[in-house]
């Protein structure tokens, strides 16, 4: 196994710099970012209540607490760059740390994107139209301007430029801004309770009425990956913890709850302010949903200018651009430290595993920040889609994470970790148990498109990883195909989702248009069709869009299925290869280079065969035969080596000649040894006898090979063992050896 935090590692890798409120900082402000003050009321408060998104958000804490225990258990167990991906490469093996790469890659690329694309949304919402100049095109019903494309692509560079040449200035910036929207959020939201008007400030209703309490609590706790995912960038960065990282779990634990209370004052500072034109929260939201606009649909901006002016806004201003900017530096550490792992394994171009000067992954940050510059073109249309998929991203590598840290827990009788690994797993498959249930039924909480994305990106995976196997000549990935089906199943699964979805939507907008045409609101050519001919023209153009959906998953399962198949081929290939290669190898080490016969290693391997057999009682009719040259020193001193090692092949070939049934080894320089099996066996008295003769026969001729031989059967149930026979077939050689040495034979002596 690697050996991690060795010397030289400490000396030549990424270079020790992250202090615990540098590490703090980094897991709290990746995890909380622009979301937090927008969908806090757009997603929480209307999914569940004050109460139930408060409950929810508390249930999600424990949650993440124990996926915490997991991190600090891994992390300690290997203090490296890397993340999940080091965790299940090591204990899980390569494959299923390919697919959690391939699904937290996805999940930091979104939340940097989704935060860096959020500033034009904000700065037009307190200034208006002040970006929106240099109008280039609309993309899912997004314009696009080039003024919001500069600014986001300004923000992408500045943040990348920080993490590459000065790292400890961007760390030092993540702790300010972290402590700066953790003390204006709340101050605003001590200011707000400690001046709460009980008319304006009140948590009625505490769920949203006329549901059940308990579905919404689990609405808003199934949202816990995405709410805090990203704490567990510090696992990325292990390496350059200055402190001990058994202290991790602290700085973890604190990070999720420090998140937690801010997500839960945000949504309470958002009900703090209600106007008095409305009866409660609920109504106020509602309202500000269908006639808002800027500023105004932002009630933690309200709220805190209601109760401190002017001052307030700016310090909520300030902590959205706080917000913002962590996001930003957090991702770009987490995925530089990533790329720079997978990189040392070959999974991407190894140049990004290089280091500058600073022992920092600059080659890894550039490559992040070239990745996001042109995701400011595609429109915030888009991007809303690609954040949704967190949810499914996040609840992978949580899975992932806790298989590793409870199989490494089993194999060291761990019991806290088992545990903890072990409820991690089962809480996650349940969330996502939960989530397929709830799109099966036709609850699901997720956008047809955010389907597609995943399943997309899925399918790329494959291909990603066809040139990963071609460039793996260290053979590490394609040893569990297991993980191969996970992904498989993954893309059918969202392809199919998204197919029911734009098939239902469509069938909605078809009854729209149908109700709309009988209602006078269809267009005038439509009214020249009679309702006969209308409602066939709608059939047959949704007839139309279905068939292009189908055909579109099909393609896209077809294509999964392709590189799933043309991967496999490869690994087999290369197994082929593997065993083509493994079976010369073992040849040639079976095999004595002067004799031809059999070698030591391969006397070796089947005394062990024959040992496992004789314990199994399977071993019966079995004998030795062992033999020994005679006279090969006065050989080699008379006649030189080149003659000695004539003269051990001869003896060689005397012995195969007389011994035919019997698999022959040379195991010293002038030892042999048969083994007698079968017709060997049976013929081994007269065998012997022939070769004696011949022995016998030789000694009158000078320079004739000599040799000494002796047999002793294996008795099974009085041997302890096959040596036993072998010392017995060793001695009868040497008696044999002493009659011809007395009779003039040549020996060793």
């Amino acid at each position: 196994m690697q050996e991690f935090g060795s010397v030289k590692e400490r000396e030549e890798g990424l270079e020790a710099y992250l202090s615990p409120a540098g590490a703090w900082s980094l897991s709290v402000g990746t995890a909380i970012g622009w979301g937090s003050f927008l969908f806090t009321t757009t997603l929480y408060l209307q999914k569940a209540g004050p109460a139930g998104s408060a409950i929810g958000m508390l249930i999600g804490m424990i949650v993440m607490l124990i996926i915490c225990r997991n991190y600090h258990f891994l992390m300690n167990a290997f203090p490296t760059a890397g993340g999940v991906y080091t965790y299940v490469k090591e204990v899980l093996g390569f494959d299923k740390a390919f697919l959690s790469f391939w699904f937290v890659t996805l999940a930091y690329l979104a939340m940097l994107w989704a935060n860096a694309t959020s500033v034009p949304l904000f700065i037009n919402a307190f200034f208006g139209s002040a970006l929106q100049f240099g109008y280039l095109y609309t993309i899912f019903g997004y314009k696009i301007y080039a003024g919001e494309v500069l600014i986001t692509m300004a923000l992408i560079v500045l943040a990348g430029l920080l993490c590459m040449k000065r790292e400890r200035l961007a760390v030092r910036l993540m702790i300010f801004f972290v402590l700066l929207f953790t003390v204006s959020i709340t101050v605003c939201m001590a200011v707000a309770f400690l001046n709460r008007d009980p008319a304006v400030f009140n948590m009625k209703p505490a769920f949203i009425p006329g549901e059940n309490i308990l579905p919404q609590i689990v609405a808003v706790s199934l949202m816990t990956p995405w709410a805090f995912i990203g704490f567990e960038n510090i696992s990325h960065s292990t390496r350059e913890f200055k402190f001990d990282r058994k202290h991790s779990f602290k700085i973890l634990a604190a990070s999720v709850v420090t998140t937690t209370l801010l997500y839960i004052f945000v949504l309470l500072i958002s009900i703090s302010a209600v106007p008095p034109q409305f009866a409660n929260w609920l109504e106020y939201l509602k309202y500000l949903g269908s006639h808002g606009s800027g500023v105004s649909v932002l009630p933690p901006f309200q709220a805190a200018q209601h109760y401190l002016g002017g001052f307030g806004f700016a310090m909520m201003a300030a902590s959205l651009f706080s917000l913002i900017m962590t996001s930003l530096i957090g991702n770009f550490v987490a995925l530089s430290r990533l790329l720079y792992q997978v990189a040392q394994d070959d999974v991407i171009p190894d140049r990004f595993a290089v280091l500058n000067r600073r022992r920092n992954p600059a080659r890894a940050v550039f490559l992040v920040m070239i990745l996001s510059l042109g995701v400011p073109l595609l429109g915030r249309t888009a991007i809303g889609w690609i954040v949704d998929v967190l949810i499914i991203s996040a609840v992978v590598v949580y899975i992932l994470v806790s298989s590793a840290a409870f199989k490494l827990a089993r194999k060291q009788g761990r019991e806290l970790e088992m545990a903890t690994g072990f409820f991690g797993m089962a809480l996650m498959a349940g969330l996502a148990a939960t989530q397929i249930f709830l799109e099966c039924t036709g609850h699901d909480t997720l956008e047809p498109e955010t389907y597609f994305l995943v399943a997309v990106w899925a399918v790329f995976g494959f291909l990603f990883l066809r040139n990963v196997l071609h460039r793996d000549y260290a053979r590490n990935f394609g040893r569990s195909v297991g993980a191969w089906i996970v992904l498989m199943g993954l893309i059918t699964f969202v392809a199919l989702s998204w197919m029911r979805h734009v098939n239902q939507s469509y069938s909605d907008r078809l009854m729209d248009e149908i109700a709309s045409y009988y209602r006078g609101g269809a267009s005038a050519e439509d009214y020249k069709l009679s309702g006969e001919a209308y409602l066939k023209k709608l059939r047959e153009a949704g007839e139309s869009e279905r068939i292009r959906n189908n055909a579109l998953v099909l393609a896209m399962i077809l294509i999964s299925l392709g590189m799933f198949f043309s991967n496999y081929s490869i690994v087999r290939r290369r197994e082929q290869e593997i065993e083509t290669e493994l079976h010369a190898t073992r040849t040639a080490a079976y095999r004595d280079p002067m004799t031809g016969v059999k070698s030591k290693q391969a006397y070796a391997d089947k005394l062990a065969e024959l040992e496992e057999r004789a314990r199994n009682g399977e071993l019966r009719d079995f004998a030795f035969l062992v033999a020994d040259v005679n006279g090969l020193k006065y050989i080699n001193d008379t006649f030189g080596h080149k003659a000695g090692d004539a003269y051990i092949c001869d003896a060689s070939a005397l012995i195969c000649r007389h011994f035919k049934h019997c698999p022959v080894y040379r195991i010293g320089g002038d030892e042999f040894v048969a083994l007698m099996e079968g017709d060997g066996f049976a013929s081994r008295h007269a065998d012997l006898a022939a070769f004696n003769r011949d022995v016998e026969s030789n000694m009158k001729v000078d320079r004739m090979v000599v040799v000494s031989a002796g047999i002793s059967e294996y008795r099974p149930g009085k041997d302890k063992n096959v040596h036993e026979a072998f010392e017995r077939a060793d001695e009868a050689m040497y008696e044999r050896k002493k009659l011809l040495k007395s009779q003039g034979a040549r020996t060793r002596d």
